[in-house]
């Protein structure tokens, strides 16, 4: 059986890490951009990441430009833009493409473990979010709507 922890990505500092080294937490997985609407949930990402984190939990950010153009800079950029207008210290990745033949192969297994709304297994929009458990199986799929701190409940019950 698959799991998260099969899966390797690129860090934002162009490192390769296997997402094994997560084995044991609970993953919060995320398609970002530094100029969406949707962009201030970073400070929600990040107050999971700080409270939670001592419990166990993990939260991982993927930089996507294929929404609107929303995601424009290089690493460097995003990876500066994080730091000092949210203060990011979550583990942020170089960018992907969530949708289309150049989908990195985690998100096309999350797209298939826990497809949308009427099983679609397209990505929507930036700050669609996965819950992974601590085994590395997709517990839930959340719309980018849903700000952090409305699924804090579904993290914990699995902390």
């Amino acid at each position: 059986m698959t799991t998260a922890h099969d899966f390797n990505a690129r860090n934002i500092d162009g490192e390769d890490t296997a997402l094994a080294d997560f084995k044991g937490q609970v993953l919060l997985i995320v398609n970002t951009a530094s100029k969406c609407g949707f962009t201030p949930q970073y400070e929600g990402l990040e107050q999971l990441h700080r409270e939670l984190g001592p419990k166990g939990l993990s939260v991982l950010g993927f930089p996507c430009d294929q929404f609107g153009h929303q995601e424009p800079g290089d690493e460097e950029e995003i990876r500066n833009f994080c730091s000092l207008t949210y203060d990011v210290s979550f583990p942020m990745f170089a960018k992907v493409e969530v949708n289309g033949d150049g989908a990195h192969p985690l998100w096309q297994w999350l797209k298939k473990e826990k497809p949308g709304l009427l099983g679609m297994q397209g990505i929507k929009w930036n700050f669609t979010k996965f819950l992974v458990d601590r085994e590395g199986r997709v517990v839930s799929r959340y719309a980018p709507t849903d700000k952090p701190a409305a699924i804090r409940k579904d993290i914990e019950k699995l902390l």
